[in-house]
């Protein structure tokens, strides 16, 4: 076995070594939690007033259950948002913030040694516990500690999509499981063929294009294939459901539809405007008793570091005092904002913090003499270079243009009732004064509370890793000084999909 790995897997035995925690107790007939967890969609569903794009299923969920009009990731990446919600606590409390860290030996990152996250809470009090799919944690964990499954140990990625999650279910031991789905990330290649027969793809005319976008054939075909992933993505709940009823679990079961952040496209996926943090977030309950108000929709403010600790709630275990989240059915649950990271994504390296309340965003950009548009992953694919060449040939508007621009302002406020695509800044707008303080407030509170490892510099050996994997695409400064470094090379996983 190569040498680093084998380090690798030692670190992770030595983290399941925990101290005894005594076998928390679980009632008579404790129910069911599955989370439904899809990547890269915003709620372009039917039952989210996504009249044009029928997805029956999810619709079921909502009418059993209770959809939130208002449920915001953590952080508008993979890695760092996963991470948050599996830990119920903001990426930037354990240092996960910065887009797939904790990737080698060198860059390892570890949780406070007696921190147990949602599955090991789980599992601890008796519960069969697995992922199908992926992990994409940036902490260095001992699998064998979250899930029960068996799964080969990756870093980069995690998939235990060998076989059928189902068959390792029963009426005899209730489960907490996450069967993760493709939703935003399906391709064009991939998508077409298993929706022929079964949904037209929508029609192109129907799609709606936000201000910030030109309305340019690559954007609208982007976004159509944005729609149609989350059709197909119906047609998976369905299938999930079914295989529930036919086991006879369906009956106990808590069901979590969400996702862990916006559409991939610009402006959404890896900033902190509504695009790239809302989400969808269904909370179905199928028993006997009625535990949740069935068909009701909910407009307060909820975290998707909520997600875990409500899930704790809802199969009657406690909630640990370490943990940020909240349970979102408790009767005092009550959100006065909601906050938002977005750090170093693969090799774009960027500081933006967002606070958002019912009526107001504000967006704290800590390195303003970025461009939002810094080169990044995504500059290759057909809609970016196409709003670019617009970009460049004179043809955006100043809306469409703004993101585009070397810099960047050091504040964003935005009055989301009237201006819910957050175009016009107020920040320099003498008449909400008092609300950009109020907002600023709510920042350093949030600050002051549960710290921000943003802060701190970033690991050297993490900056090396990722030049290593990107060479001279990694413009930014930080990058600079590590150029010359040397570690041993670390098995990894390509992750050119981002």
């Amino acid at each position: 076995m190569n040498k680093t790995l084998f380090f690798l897997l030692g670190l992770c035995l030595l983290m399941g070594n925990k101290p005894e925690i005594p076998s928390m107790e679980i009632s008579i007939n404790p129910p069911n939690i599955l989370w439904i967890y899809v990547e890269d969609l915003n709620p372009v569903l039917s039952c989210y007033g996504a009249n044009n794009n029928p997805t029956p299923a999810i619709d079921f969920l909502a009418e059993n259950g209770v959809l939130f009009e208002n449920a915001y990731t953590p952080a508008p990446v993979c890695s760092a948002a996963r991470s948050a919600i599996i830990t119920s606590t903001m990426p930037t409390t354990f240092g996960t913030h910065n887009h797939h860290s904790s990737r080698t030996v060198e860059d390892a990152i570890f949780l406070p040694k007696n921190f147990l996250t949602i599955p090991e809470i789980f599992k601890t009090a008796g519960y069969y516990t697995f992922n199908h799919g992926k992990d994409d944690y940036n902490f260095i964990y001992n699998r064998k500690a979250l899930y029960n499954d068996s799964v080969a140990l990756d870093y980069w990625y995690t998939f235990s999509g060998k076989g059928n999650w189902i068959d390792s279910l029963s009426q005899e031991r209730p489960f907490f499981g996450q069967v993760q789905l493709t939703g935003g990330k399906w391709g064009i290649t991939q998508l077409y063929p298993k929706l022929k027969g079964q949904i037209n793809p929508i029609n192109r005319d129907d799609i709606e294009i936000p201000p910030y976008y030109p309305d340019i054939p690559e954007v609208r075909e982007d976004i159509a294939r944005h729609y149609d992933a989350a059709r197909m993505t119906d047609l998976e709940v369905a299938n999930i459901i079914q295989k529930l009823k036919d086991k006879n679990l369906l009956n106990n079961t808590y069901i979590f539809f969400f996702t862990d952040h916006g559409y991939k496209g610009i402006r959404h996926k890896q900033f902190v405007y509504d695009g790239g943090i809302q989400i969808p977030l269904i909370v179905s309950y199928f028993g006997k008793e009625d535990k949740l108000q069935k068909n009701k929709r909910r407009k307060d403010l909820v975290s998707g570091i909520d997600i875990g600790t409500t899930s704790l709630a809802l199969a009657g275990l406690e909630i640990p005092k370490s943990m940020e989240g909240f349970d979102f059915f408790a009767n005092d649950y009550q959100r006065d904002f909601i906050i938002a990271t977005r750090d170093r994504c693969d090799f774009s390296i960027d500081r933006i913090r967002a606070v958002r309340t019912k009526e107001f965003k504000y967006i704290k950009n800590y390195m303003p003499e970025r461009s939002y548009t810094q080169p990044s992953y995504r500059d290759q694919r057909t809609e970016f270079k196409s709003i670019k060449a617009a970009y460049d040939a004179g043809n955006l508007n100043e809306v469409q243009a703004k993101y585009w621009k070397p810099t960047k302002p050091k504040e964003e406020l935005f009055d989301l009732i009237n201006d819910p695509y957050e175009i016009n800044n107020l920040a320099e707008n003498a008449a909400y004064k008092n609300q950009l303080n109020t907002m600023r407030n709510h920042l350093q509170k949030w600050q002051d509370t549960y710290g921000d490892k943003g802060t701190e510099p970033q690991n050297p050996y993490s900056l090396l890793d990722m030049y290593k994997r990107w060479g001279e695409r990694c413009v930014n400064p930080e990058f600079d000084t590590i150029k010359t470094m040397r570690i041993p090379n670390t098995p990894r996983r390509d992750l050119t999909k981002g």
